[in-house]
């Protein structure tokens, strides 16, 4: 039975394959980033096509919440900034404010404490762009922080590349208090959101602290309200000398990250706001349209959820564990999934980045040569944990007799140790460049861990697959560095490991996540399943299963700290779990089958299974869902239990 479940799973798997040899699922999040590049395209005056509003408009019906506004994730309630960028995105869209969708969205945010007044400071930021909030009430961005010495801890350069890349164009665009006028929509927009608040909500001091209960997560810490208190006196006194300066680095500093990434951006949120930035330089810019041009690579479009815009895009991510599920297991000698394992190595071996960054570089950027990005490679922001998985693939499906140049498995291996942190884990851009302390000093109030690069399990898991495969690829030099690398990573593991048996993770969710991506990672680096470590996850893997026999992880806990089961299981988690357990030896049989048992109960009848919770987490609190993680996870897992049992394939 499990045999012919895993048969199905490949012919689904094999027919998610594009043309290019790449497999890529949509990473879904919410309509933030739809919301801003409404908003973007009405401020530079580019004008949405009728066809295009209709399918955006659709994507906001779809996704709007049972209370009416829209949500931080698909699985949270409703946010104020969610909602009201929302809003104001549909009003620019030409959404009458009597419309079903807006009237209960615009009851939901003035029944919150505070209502729109109190959305935080990024929604602040952009409704301030608008004119419908005073610049006066939003927490300062100084451009003049990117005129510190970088040997300082706090100077932008020292924070993680999604932060920086976001602020350096905020800071740019705060620091020339840059708005437009909307006429009379701004005036209809004012009393829409604010209500009878409207006559308050130019009062700075009044609401400069109030925050949405429903929005916050990290609440200004006291040396976070201290640097806002100097800030603001120094923007009472700042020499215009010095705010022009600031203002130019900023400024040459989106510049050269928009050329850098091919005007795309490290994200599409960095990427709209650099837009803004260079038209409030400049309306006539030259770069502009290219930019704009830029933020559509991130769109998606289908006809059952319209029109929205990722927050990445996942092609190297998703084809590196669809080339371990195709090659795991029966099956895998098949003509076909030969085929596809070729055409994807193929695209592979393309989306590496082989060249450097066009000069002038942009200040902050590390070393790309070698790395691999979570996309087909075009932003040129490759990742550690990227970098393994596509290139530990490579090797492991060295075996379909692919040539696959020694020089670049070395350049892999170059750009993946260039990750390692002091404390012997790996970051995913780089390597971490500041003190984690610095995490007081977090101002988004939304999300946590997004000050400084993390000590990350999952991609210290990943660079030990990587590592110990590429190790034979090396010179001597290059292997003693690995073998240190590998060291340092297992002792950061071991000590990561919780009392209980499990590891946390950050970037999926969550205990289920992080043990599998450890537990690998331990035994590609020698570990046996006798190793105390892989015991103890054993034992507390079993100890999680669900009385059904499968495995469920609930979001809250990557919230909470700790673990939360969902009442459920779920069949990317029952996955994770069942490699794992594979990993450690499956000391417990009957968990082991049970588990197996589960993902073939509820597989449908084309091969895929249906996974109904997130799996996925960014910045601590935006939790995510990966189409294709139900497609490849569980049939890999599959394959290493029909491997485990020695069973040859058709």
């Amino acid at each position: 039975m499990t045999a012919e479940a895993h048969e199905r799973a490949l012919r689904h798997l094999l027919g998610l394959q594009h043309a290019d040899g790449c497999w890529e699922g949509e990473m879904v999040w919410n309509t933030m980033i739809l919301s801003q590049y409404v908003i973007v395209r009405h401020i530079v005056g580019a004008p949405i096509p009728a066809d295009e509003r209709d399918e955006m408009i659709l994507h906001y019906r779809v996704t709007r919440t049972i209370e009416g506004g829209w949500a931080m994730h698909p699985e949270s309630g409703p946010y104020v900034y969610f909602t009201a960028l929302a809003y104001v995105a549909l009003r620019l869209l030409g959404v009458p404010p009597d419309d079903p969708l807006l009237v209960p969205a615009r009851r939901w945010l003035r029944l919150q404490p505070g209502g729109v007044l109190a959305i935080p400071t990024w929604g602040r930021f952009w409704l301030a762009l608008l004119g419908l909030y005073t610049y006066e009430a939003v927490n300062p961005f100084p451009p003049e922080l990117f005129l510190l010495p970088r040997w300082l801890s706090v100077h932008p350069d020292r924070l993680y590349c999604h932060t920086r890349n976001i602020y350096q164009a905020i800071a740019y665009l705060y620091g020339r208090r840059f708005r437009v006028d909307l006429g009379d929509l701004g005036v209809l927009l004012r009393a829409e959101l604010y209500g009878d608040q409207g006559k308050t909500s130019t009062d700075a001091t009044a609401h400069r602290h109030t925050l949405s209960p429903t929005d916050v997560h990290v609440p200004p810490s006291a040396p976070l309200r201290a640097l806002y208190r100097l800030a603001r006196a120094w923007e009472r006194t700042v020499p215009p000398r010095i705010r022009r300066r600031a203002l130019d680095r900023c400024l040459r500093r989106v510049r050269d990250e928009q050329r850098a990434s091919g005007h795309q951006g490290l994200s599409p949120v960095n990427g709209l706001l650099n837009c803004l930035a260079l038209f409030s330089h400049n309306p006539a810019d030259p770069h502009l349209a290219d930019g704009l041009a830029g933020v559509e690579y991130w769109r998606w479009r289908d006809a059952r959820n319209g029109i929205r815009y990722c927050g990445a895009r996942s092609h190297s991510w998703d084809t590196a564990f669809a080339l371990e599920a195709l090659t795991a297991g029966p099956g895998t000698n098949h003509p076909q999934v030969a085929a596809a394992v070729g055409s994807a190595l193929g695209f592979l071996l393309d989306a590496q980045v082989t060249e450097p960054l066009p000069a002038p570089v942009p200040q902050g950027r590390s070393p790309v040569i070698g790395g691999w990005c979570f996309s087909e490679g075009r932003h040129r922001w490759p990742v550690s944990d990227c970098t393994a998985e596509a290139a530990a693939a490579l090797v492991q499906s060295a075996a379909y007799g692919l040539p696959i140049p020694p020089q670049r498995l070395e350049l892999a291996a170059e750009f993946i140790l260039a990750r390692q942190n002091a404390d012997g884990s790996f970051g995913t851009y780089e390597a971490r460049r500041a003190p984690l302390a610095l995490e007081a000093l977090n101002p988004s109030e939304m999300y946590s861990n997004c000050m400084v690069e993390g000590s990350y399990i999952e991609c210290t898991g990943s660079a030990l697959c990587a590592l110990t495969r590429l190790t034979p690829f090396g010179d001597d030099l290059l292997r003693r560095r690995i073998r240190d690398a590998v060291l340092r990573g297992t002792r950061f593991l071991r000590r990561s490991q919780l009392p209980d048996g499990a590891f946390p993770a950050a970037w999926g969710v969550h205990h289920i996540y992080g043990t599998f991506m450890a537990v690998r990672g331990l035994r590609a680096a020698g570990f046996g399943p006798a190793a105390p470590e892989l015991r103890r996850a054993a034992a507390w893997l079993s100890a999680a299963q669900q009385p059904d026999g499968g495995w469920g992880e609930h979001y809250s806990g990557c919230l909470e700290r700790r673990y939360v089961a969902l009442s459920h299981s779920e069949p990317v988690m029952t996955a994770w779990a069942v490699l794992a357990l594979l990993d450690c030896g499956a000391p417990d049989k009957e968990a082991l089958q049970t588990g197996v048992r589960w993902l073939h109960q509820h597989q449908e009848q084309d091969g895929s299974w249906r996974q109904k919770a997130v799996t996925g987490v960014f910045f601590g609190t935006a939790m995510l869902h990966y189409r294709l993680y139900a497609s490849y996870f569980p049939t890999w897992a599959l394959g290493r239990y029909l491997q485990s049992l020695d069973i040859s394939g058709p």
